[in-house]
């Protein structure tokens, strides 16, 4: 399991649903199910709360229904505060670096789903009455991107020729 927000990991939310009382829940890591002390504890505290058992083999933690260990939610919360901090550093050092590289003119960003080509003939055919779902699918793209190259105006879409 990766670290993000609980409601973007489809795995996990479809692993919380799956498990039931008894069921035992084994984590390589902590900073493998959250890397929010707040998102951490609510996992824990809800998979307990349906009766499974939460394993964490790197901290040798484990937090199940009816038992209470005062030392192991002690570590579960400094080891959660850890991955956090460590997570936030993380993405300091990642701006800072892109801040450099920009400065540097070695990062331009990712590159643009829709050539300018693209982006014209979407536009047209979009003016003809297709639809832009159609055209997402069509062109590989999602419909928000589609969306957004029909607001780009002609000017920023023919500099990157």
């Amino acid at each position: 399991m990766s670290g993000r927000t609980k409601t973007a990991r489809p795995g996990l939310v479809e692993c919380m649903a799956y498990v039931r009382d008894g069921d035992e829940l084994v984590v390589s890591s902590i900073d493998r199910l959250a890397r929010s002390l707040t998102d951490l504890r609510g996992i824990v505290d809800e998979l307990i709360g349906k009766g499974v058992t939460v394993t964490f083999l790197h901290e040798n933690l484990a937090f199940a229904k009816d038992t209470t260990d005062p030392r192991a939610d002690l570590m579960l919360g400094i080891l959660g505060s850890f991955a956090e901090f460590e997570r936030a550093i993380i993405r300091e050092r990642q701006a800072e670096g892109i801040a450099l590289a920009k400065k540097a003119g070695k990062y331009k960003g990712r590159k643009p789903a829709l050539s300018p080509q693209q982006v014209a003939e979407i536009k047209q055919r979009t003016l003809a009455g297709e639809s832009k779902a159609a055209l997402a699918r069509e062109f590989g793209v999602t419909r928000p991107t589609v969306y957004r190259a029909l607001k780009t105006p002609k000017a920023a879409w023919d500099k990157s020729k």
